[in-house]
């Protein structure tokens, strides 16, 4: 029985309980902002590795959840281990009313089901695979659960960045494609608050000089909108606006909030330089602008790098008869973070399903089972090439 035979037997006999596993942690409430609620799936991770040859680290944080950091106990030179990359955090609210786990004959249905707690439960159990056929303890590896992904990874982007920088290649387990999608490259974005300031005054006294903030807002929104360039990969959104008190008023403050997307770091720098030019122009009399970017991902490039060791997962699917396709895709991950360190990284090796951020959100069951044997296959496989070319 060959080592792929192995792992699958073995994940094969542990199906239920994945799914176990999953249930209850989607059945935890775990917005970004749900301290409480993400640091109960943290306890919950670490329960399910208590039995295993694994270090369980929890980095504590003050407004967010807590991260967790697990590690094979393998001891190898720097700039050599495998990163393994997943978020905690949903992006439900605590109060959403899509606070319910269900199964039918084919998926799963759940808040975060397929972002990306199934993902989470992919990385889990492919460690337990590896644990079962001996190489835990012969590969350097890292799983980082990361608890404010969907608000930016404001507080775990050093961390992350970090563990990279320590690695050979990486994985990140964001749900794939329908097709069977994984990921090899990613668009950057910029999310950026606007704040205008003008003059309050009566609607009915209010002259040709107007100190409105609306007026200055809708001028700015048209700038920016402009800026759209599809053929370019560059979108922008201007995406919610919030001013004013009442029609018979001359709104004294506005706000926008405004999604830039970008395939290249010049295209990021050059949106840079737009934002600082539409910012300082006044259209409006006695109106300011302030900007805030509230945070910002580099893009993950489709580069040579990615794309052999997507080659090599590829062989594994193909041994193992799964579909198994290259995709470019515009949302951002922590997979971008990674990349800039220039270390090779796949994104999308998490379980199949769609419409995330939804309530219709699902997963395809039985790629649950596919997508663990997959990784593990994959982080055996890799590592044993990496270390024949290091030596």
């Amino acid at each position: 029985m060959t080592i792929y035979e192995n792992i699958t037997d073995f994940l094969k006999g542990q199906e239920p309980e994945m799914f176990r596993l999953l249930r209850e942690m989607v059945l935890i409430q775990s917005s970004s902002y749900n301290k409480k609620g993400i640091d109960r799936v943290v306890s919950l991770i670490q329960s399910a590795f208590k039995n295993n040859k694994v270090f369980c680290h929890v980095v504590e944080q003050k407004t967010f959840g807590n991260h967790l950091i697990v590690r094979s106990f393998h001891k190898a030179p720097p700039s050599t281990q495998i990163f393994l990359m997943g978020h905690v955090d949903t992006v439900f609210p605590e109060d959403t009313t899509f606070n319910w786990y269900k199964e039918d004959k084919n998926n799963s249905y759940g808040p975060g089901v397929i972002d990306m707690k199934g993902g989470l439960v992919t990385g889990i159990f492919a460690i337990k695979a590896l644990e079962f056929v001996g190489l835990i303890e012969k590969i350097p590896l890292t799983f980082f659960f990361n608890s404010d992904e969907e608000t930016g990874s404001k507080s775990s982007k050093k961390l992350i960045e970090d563990e990279a920088k320590n690695s050979a290649f990486a994985f990140v387990l964001e749900c794939g494609g329908l097709a069977g999608e994984v990921v090899t490259g990613r668009k950057g974005n910029i999310s950026a608050k606007l704040d205008i300031k003008g003059e309050a005054g009566h609607a009915a006294f209010a002259g040709k000089d107007k100190a409105s903030t609306i007026l200055e807002l809708a001028h700015k929104t048209i700038a920016f909108e402009s800026l759209n360039d599809h053929e370019r990969g560059i979108t922008v959104n201007v995406g919610k606006i919030k001013g004013g008190i009442g029609s018979n008023t001359v709104p004294e403050n506005s706000t926008a909030f405004i999604d830039f997307r970008f395939s290249s770091i010049d295209d990021k720098k050059y949106l840079e330089g737009k934002i600082k030019d539409i910012v300082k122009k006044q259209n409006t009399p006695n109106t300011s602008c302030k900007v805030e970017i509230l945070t910002s991902r580099p893009p993950m490039n489709q580069c040579t790098a990615n794309r052999e060791l997507f080659d090599k997962v590829k062989d594994v699917a193909k041994s193992l008869n799964l579909p198994l396709k290259e995709e470019f895709r515009s949302g951002v991950s922590d997979a971008n973070f990674i990349a800039h360190q220039n270390i090779p990284v796949i994104d999308g090796l998490g379980p199949i399903g769609g419409k995330d951020h939804s309530q219709d959100e699902y997963m395809i069951k039985e790629s649950l089972l596919q997508r663990t044997a997959l990784l593990a296959c994959s982080i055996e496989k890799c590592w044993k090439i990496f270390e024949t070319n290091r030596q």
